[in-house]
C-alpha cells in the first residue's frame, strides 16, 4: 500500500512497504529514473519475506508521491530518511541503494552512522571522477548532458512512457546489452514493469525530480567515500554497461569497511534480478 509522511518543512515523502512487516527494517533507495514501486520487479521470489526483511522503499523528492525539493543536495537525503524513520518508530535500520540509489545509500552511511546498521550498494553509480563512470550508459543517458539537452531528453521520455508504453517497453530492451538484454528478452514482463513502475511513476510529478537527480550525480557529493565508517556490502557485475565495474571497484577500494562481491557475467539488471535475496541476507547479517 502507498504511504506518505509530512516532513518538518511541509513536504510529503512517499513510500511503500514490502516483505515481512515484522522483519528487520531495510530502507530501499530506487534507481534513476525510479520509484518506490520498482522493488517487486527485482524481488520476484519474495526474497525479502523469506529472510524476514521489512523493505521500506522511498520516493526521492520530485519522484512518485514525494514533493520536489528545490536546491536539494545529496547530503539532504539522510535528513529525510531520519524523519521517516522517526515517523515509523525505527531507531536503527539498514539501507540499500540500487544503481542511482547507490550514492544515496553512501550518503546515509556517511552522515547518520548512528542510525544505519549496515549499507548495501548494488550496481551503484559512483562519483564523477571514478574510473569509467563517464563511459557508462547511465552517465551518457542524463548526468553527463548539459541542462538543456537533459531536460529535452527527459521530457521526451516522460511523454513516450505515458503515451506509447508498448513502444517504450521495446526501446528499453533494445537499449540494453549482453546479459541485461538477454534477461529482458527472456522475461518481457520485466521491461513492462520497468516502464510502468520505474519510469512512468518517476515522472508522475513531471521531470523536475529526475532532472535534479541527474544533476546531483555529476556534482561533488559533499563527502569522501573514505570517510564512511560503518559496514558496507557492494555488488557489481563485470558485464554492467550502465555503470562499468571499474566504478564499483573504485567505490569498494575507497570505503574502508566495504565487502565487495564482483560477479562474472552479470549486468545492471540481471544481478539484482538474480541475487536480491542473497544481497538482503548479507545486509541483515
Amino acid at each position: 500500500m502507498d504511504e506518505s509522511v509530512e516532513l518538518s518543512d511541509g513536504r510529503t515523502l512517499g513510500y511503500c512497504e514490502y516483505g515481512d512487516p515484522a522483519g528487520k527494517p531495510v530502507l530501499y533507495f530506487h534507481g534513476h529514473p525510479g520509484s518506490r514501486l520498482e522493488w517487486p520487479a527485482f524481488d520476484t521470489r519474495a526474497g525479502a519475506a523469506s529472510v524476514k526483511a521489512r523493505i521500506i522503499a522511498i520516493d526521492r523528492p520530485g519522484h512518485g508521491l514525494s514533493d520536489f525539493q528545490p536546491k536539494r543536495h545529496l547530503l539532504d537525503w539522510p535528513d529525510d530518511v531520519v524523519e521517516l524513520a522517526r515517523a515509523l518508530q525505527l531507531e536503527r535500520f539498514s539501507v540499500l541503494g540500487v544503481s542511482g540509489g547507490g550514492p544515496y545509500a553512501a550518503a546515509c552511511a556517511f552522515k547518520i552512522p548512528h542510525a544505519v546498521v549496515a549499507t548495501g550498494i548494488v550496481c551503484g553509480m559512483g562519483p564523477a571522477d571514478a574510473p569509467g563512470m563517464k563511459e557508462g550508459l547511465a552517465w551518457r543517458f542524463a548526468a553527463g548532458r548539459n541542462s538543456l539537452l537533459r531536460r529535452g531528453l527527459l521530457g521526451l521520455m516522460s511523454f513516450a512512457v505515458r503515451r506509447k508504453p508498448e513502444a517504450f517497453t521495446e526501446k528499453i530492451a533494445e537499449g540494453m546489452r549482453g546479459p541485461d538484454q538477454a534477461l529482458l528478452r527472456a522475461q518481457p514482463h520485466l521491461a513492462a514493469q520497468m516502464a510502468e513502475l520505474c519510469f512512468a511513476e518517476a515522472f508522475r510529478r513531471g521531470i523536475a525530480g529526475v532532472n535534479h537527480d541527474a544533476m546531483l550525480y555529476a556534482r561533488p557529493w559533499g563527502f569522501q567515500l573514505q570517510e564512511i565508517t560503518g559496514p558496507v556490502s557492494l555488488w557489481h557485475g563485470d558485464a554492467d554497461d550502465n555503470v562499468p565495474v571499474s566504478v564499483g571497484q573504485h567505490v569498494a577500494d575507497a570505503i574502508p569497511g566495504c565487502t565487495p562481491h564482483f560477479l562474472t557475467g552479470e549486468g545492471h539488471l540481471s544481478l539484482p534480478y538474480k541475487y536480491l535475496p542473497e544481497v538482503i541476507r548479507a545486509i541483515l547479517q
